[in-house]
């Protein structure tokens, strides 16, 4: 495993970690935060994968245009 969250400042031995990474990991946090506001996604009433998709690329849409 590899660290992608940096070391506290007062840490005695810090480590080493990609700062890419953190920011690929940092724009996917805030993309479920985002998706989050859709409750339909998150408690998946749908029974089809379908519609479970079409609604993820529903809200992204709309997170898009506002």
């Amino acid at each position: 495993m590899e660290p992608v969250v940096p070391p506290k400042r007062n840490r005695l031995s810090p480590w080493e970690y990609d700062k890419e990474m953190y920011k690929k990991r940092n724009e996917v946090e805030r993309l479920f935060r985002q998706l989050k506001g859709f409750r339909r996604i998150f408690s998946r009433f749908d029974k089809l994968d379908v519609m479970f998709l079409f609604f993820i690329h529903f809200a992204l849409i709309v997170e898009a245009i506002s």
